[in-house]
């Protein structure tokens, strides 16, 4: 068979396929399926209980929804209180939250630094992990590379397959432990492999802490200011947690309870992440702001910029899609709690950059799509620019490259998965298993001989 005619058959083979797995949008509405595991008013489908953490976007009054300010709470604390109390004491904050997610409680002074260096007796990988699974196996993508060392971690496990708390606990926080080593050395592969540049592999350093590692590991001098030590350390305080019904949490969640190991479970979670409509959405706000910068010729004129951002939203202009990514939440309605924090710290760097036009760039993306929205929908529209618009500028200014933008989102939410797990197996033993409704009917066989 010529590769021609290979390329027919599966052209065949493929339309086909979309054929016979079209199922019409009425029989959805017919079958009263909840498509998205969403309401009629777009709230979520009530599916299980956590005390891990909650998200508030909107009020509900006799099931209707209106706006309202965005809240998230780790543990029942307000984020934005947690934050506030770890920055002022000049302290870094992710270890405080993979804690407080973990166990339930904020850890004293002394639990804290016990904790610590818990963590920093992991962070190392297995010996001839690096060489053997990252370096002679290198990946363009690096959440696929995270994968399917998450994977290999399995049979390093002496105890992989035990779900008792001791041993989830402890394979939790070696996974929170390894996640920056592995993406960090899973870049340096990708860029010396695919790329051509030098390979650097700085072993983790103890007594830094996840965010400081993060940039020592990536970056061939190992240096960072203190600004932007706190910035990434912000962002993956941020980034940790966003309830039990995000599809990378629920993930978490249906596939440990079948009863599974913590490696099976965590890399369905990563595969969750890796999507365009979940922890991929940075890179598409990349895209559209490097589109804008092609386009309009001067960035800083808000009238140009907003004929612009108009043309996105009629389908005219970037990828045909209409949406300005970064804008917009399946929960937050009037603001995103996240966007405000991850936004001071932006301005904060962008100073010390002398990047502040770039992020005024940013900023009137957000006030113009607002103002047009509420054109197009009225003036009591409410949209918020979510955490996305602004997170893919802070790496950005951390010289951070787009290939780990979503591998960061990974590494902070660990301790989200992780917590998840850990309350599912404690707390419903119920394997998930939701209907769906049969929509075919019903064929005879038909002989091979009389199948045309």
């Amino acid at each position: 068979m010529n590769h021609s005619h290979s390329i027919d058959i599966m052209n065949d083979l493929a339309y086909l396929a979309e054929k016979n797995n079209y199922i019409a949008p009425e029989l959805y509405q017919k079958h009263n399926v909840k498509r998205g595991l969403r309401n009629e008013n777009g709230t979520g489908v009530l599916v299980g209980l956590t005390n891990v953490s909650s998200v508030q976007g909107y009020k509900l009054e006799n099931g209707i929804k209106s706006p309202a300010e965005g809240k998230l709470f780790y543990r029942g604390i307000d984020v934005e209180d947690f934050v506030s109390g770890f920055q002022s004491q000049n302290r870094r904050g992710f270890e405080e939250c993979a804690y407080l997610l973990l166990f339930g409680v904020l850890p004293t002074a002394e639990q804290l630094t016990q904790f610590n260096q818990l963590l920093d007796e992991h962070r190392n990988l297995p010996n001839s992990f690096t060489e053997n699974m990252i370096l002679k196996i290198p990946s363009k993508d690096i959440m696929n590379k995270l994968q399917r060392s998450i994977l290999v971690l399995y049979s390093h496990d002496n105890n992989p397959d035990d779900t008792t708390v001791s041993n989830v606990l402890r394979q939790s926080i070696e996974l929170i432990s390894r996640f920056p080593t592995i993406i960090s050395y899973g870049y340096q592969a990708k860029a010396h492999y695919f790329d051509s540049k030098s390979l650097f592999i700085h072993s983790p350093q103890a007594g830094i802490g996840t965010a400081e590692n993060i940039l020592y590991m990536t970056r061939p001098d190992n240096t960072y200011t203190k600004t932007e030590a706190e910035v990434l350390d912000l962002a993956l305080v941020i980034h940790a947690e966003h309830g039990g019904g995000n599809n990378s949490a629920f993930a978490t969640h249906v596939v440990s309870s079948s009863g599974t190991d913590t490696y099976s479970s965590i890399v369905a979670a990563i595969g969750s992440l890796k999507g365009p409509k979940h922890g991929g959405a940075n890179i598409r706000v990349r895209e559209m702001i490097q589109n804008i910068k092609a386009n309009v010729p001067h960035i800083n004129n808000r009238d140009i910029l907003k004929d612009y951002l108009w043309k996105i939203i009629k389908k005219e202009a970037f990828n045909k899609e209409g949406l300005i990514y970064g804008m917009g939440h399946a929960v937050y309605t009037k603001s995103d709690p996240r966007t405000s924090l991850l936004k001071s710290k932006a301005m904060e760097l962008a100073v010390e950059k002398d990047r502040v036009d770039e992020f005024n760039l940013y900023k009137n993306i957000e006030d113009l799509s607002l103002e047009l929205f509420r054109d197009l929908k009225g003036d009591s529209f409410d949209i918020c620019a979510n955490v996305d618009l602004y997170s893919g500028f802070v790496y950005e200014l951390l010289n951070i490259p787009p290939e780990l933008y979503t591998p960061l989102f990974a590494t902070a939410r660990i301790a989200g998965w992780c917590a998840h797990r850990i309350e599912q197996l404690v707390s419903d033993q119920k394997i998930i298993r939701p209907a769906y409704a049969n929509t075919s009917l019903t064929e005879k066989y038909i002989p091979l001989a009389s199948r045309t």
